[in-house]
């Protein structure tokens, strides 16, 4: 290789190296295969000194692979972990109702004091949605129901009484409180556009007179 550079300069792009360069280049482990007509040439990386070759090993590696599966320990907190989150977002769904109040107040406020479509709609809305979610409490909060481990399997199954009025019990009084917040809302609303017989004057049919009272003149 030394020769042929030496020997044409001119059809290089670079000036040619010196022989002293190319004497300390270190040599190049060559492997030759068994066909002596093909010979292949590779670098053998593991016999190259370097120094990063001592460095230590990164923060959380571990040279020792695991053949186990997962322990008891392990298993046992993803359950209990996975049954806080079921009980947070039982929570979540509970007080969901109570997050909508000031929005539906600020429509109840937009919608004026007058008996229109657009006021009609909104009373009726938060007057029918408190039963319509309370008729269906135990469905909805099924999903969020705590699972039972069941003794061959060692697995964590849906308990058998999901949609009993005792799964979860707290989580359902305030949903039903916060439900029965919207209704009074709603009720409120009714009084304020003149729609309860709440006054005197609305039970006026129902009132009964005594007998007048007779005065002589003699």
């Amino acid at each position: 290789m030394a020769d042929f550079l030496s020997s044409s300069p001119s059809h290089l792009p670079f000036p040619p190296p010196s022989t002293a360069i190319l004497t300390a280049l270190p040599p190049i482990p060559i492997s030759s295969t068994t066909n002596m007509s093909t010979v292949s040439a590779t670098l053998d990386y593991v016999s190259l000194d370097s120094k990063w070759r001592n460095l230590p090993p990164p923060p959380g590696f571990s040279s020792a692979v695991s053949t186990k599966g997962p322990s008891k320990t392990s298993s046992t907190d993803a359950t209990a972990s996975y049954e806080a989150l079921k009980a947070k977002r039982a929570w979540d769904f509970a007080i969901a109702p109570a997050k909508q109040l000031p929005m539906q107040a600020f429509m109840l406020y937009m919608s004026g004091g007058g008996v229109q479509i657009f006021s009609i709609g909104i009373v009726a809305m938060l007057l029918f949605s408190p039963f319509k979610n309370l008729a269906g409490i135990n469905a909805a909060f099924a999903q969020f129901a705590p699972s039972i481990s069941t003794s061959k399997t060692k697995q964590s199954a849906p308990d058998a009484d999901a949609t009993a009025w005792t799964t979860l019990a707290l989580p359902k009084l305030a949903y039903l409180a916060c439900n029965v917040l919207t209704l009074a809302l709603g009720l409120w609303k009714c009084r304020a556009m003149g729609l309860l017989p709440t006054g005197t004057g609305d039970w006026l049919a129902f009132e009964t007179r005594g007998a007048a009272p007779e005065l002589t003149l003699l």
